[in-house]
């Protein structure tokens, strides 16, 4: 009997410590991350290239002067899909007043990422980072992360402060009033 209460005991802390390396590792390294560096704020995003799911390039260098929002995703993630609607919102708000959204789909093949976004109806544009070399890149542990640039290609903040910087970014404050309230 202490034998089958051993095993239960030993599945249960795997169970725990599976579950905190799934859900909780990737938020634990980005705030680690983010204290002991620099304020990534402060940081020029990286440009890339990167085809589009319909065959077109999108360089990030060439959106200079207008604000980005990179949402980068795959197309197995429950959670990414979860914020689909929120997504959408942001885009039906601000896509019209200069904000370019852009889906980096992760290591996920052309047809699998057109399948997905059809199905839900996704009205911004889908990038195919097919190595992950752009992931790598910005550092991605976990999806869905979002990432705000402002119009000069600085990143501006991160996902939990997304909509209050991009009302404040449309409400006609400058970076320096709202870059240091992104914190997420």
């Amino acid at each position: 009997m202490i034998g089958k209460h051993k095993v239960l005991i030993f599945g249960i802390a795997v169970a725990v410590i599976g579950a905190f390396v799934v859900f909780a590792m990737p938020e634990w390294f980005a705030q680690r991350g983010a204290t002991e560096k620099k304020d990534v704020r402060e940081d020029k995003a990286p440009d890339f290239i990167l085809p589009d799911i319909l065959g077109g390039k999108f360089r990030l260098n060439d959106q200079r002067g207008k604000p980005v929002l990179l949402i980068f995703g795959t197309t197995w993630c429950p959670a990414c899909r979860d914020e689909i609607p929120r997504l959408k919102d942001i885009y039906a708000r601000y896509a019209e007043k200069g904000l370019i959204m852009v889906n980096i789909d992760i290591q996920e093949s052309r047809d699998k990422v057109s399948r997905y976004v059809d199905k839900y109806e996704l009205p911004y544009r889908v990038l195919l980072d097919e190595n992950g070399d752009v992931a790598k890149t910005y550092g991605i542990r976990g999806v869905p992360t979002l990432i705000l640039l402002d119009e000069e290609g600085m990143i501006a903040g991160g996902r939990r402060f997304i909509d209050q910087m991009l009302a404040k970014m449309f409400d006609g404050k400058k970076r320096s009033e709202y870059k240091s309230e992104g914190k997420g």
